[in-house]
């Protein structure tokens, strides 16, 4: 590893950006540009770096861990993220790497969601049209992180991006940027529960197994 590539991966945040069609983006195209102006944060723009989504695992890994955050920065779309982003969950946060026996590489790190809606927040309301409080779609965040040794800290979240006031879209962006640059140095971070243990027993999810023996549920898919 040269010189160069051990200076970013000392970097101190992990951003993932993950938007299928960034020239469409009103607010989360600024966001990414705002967070490669900011001092440690390593940027990793999912949808550029692997448009045939082949994920190279080992940079991935590389890099999660040698953050203390790493962040998701991306549209909610359909109630969850984008789909590259979450293969990257699905081939990087490996067993063994991530979770379940030897599985601590990114124990102690935080993980921030920085998401915007299309719909306005008053969409996410069980009399609105998309029935829940927004923070009903959170769990699979929270769980992943929980399952990694990780500690979910409040998302940041802007709701209906497209008609947001640009004085809201500003206001955001500062916000962005005064956390990114201020991280651990969070108040709020003092106040948080420690990360739930979640210890996967190795009969649940077994390194190696006979070839056609399927892995219990509910982590049956790898």
């Amino acid at each position: 590893m040269n010189e160069s590539e051990r200076t970013r991966l000392n970097r101190g945040i992990y951003l993932l950006a993950a938007h299928p069609a960034w020239r469409d983006s009103r607010v989360n195209r600024r966001l990414i540009a705002a967070a490669r102006e900011v001092r440690g944060v390593d940027v990793q723009d999912l949808y550029a770096a692997y448009p045939d989504f082949d994920i190279d695992v080992a940079e991935e890994q590389a890099r999660a861990e040698a953050a203390r955050m790493i962040v998701l920065l991306h549209p909610i779309q359909w109630y969850s993220m984008p789909a590259l982003q979450k293969l990257w969950f699905d081939e990087v946060l490996a067993l063994g790497w991530a979770y379940g026996v030897g599985g601590h590489a990114l124990k102690g790190k935080d993980l921030w969601l920085v998401a915007t809606t299309g719909g306005p927040e008053t969409s996410y309301h069980p009399q609105g049209y998309n029935r829940y409080f927004f923070d009903a779609f959170l769990p699979p965040y929270e769980q992943t992180a929980a399952l990694c040794g990780m500690r979910f800290v409040p998302p940041l979240l802007l709701h209906g991006a497209h008609a947001a006031p640009e004085e809201a879209v500003v206001a955001h962006l500062e916000t962005f940027r005064q956390r990114l640059s201020s991280h651990p140095q969070w108040p709020e971070l003092a106040d948080l529960d420690d990360c739930p243990t979640c210890d996967v027993p190795s009969t649940d999810r077994p390194a190696d197994r006979p070839a056609g023996v399927p892995l219990p549920l509910p982590l049956q898919t790898r």
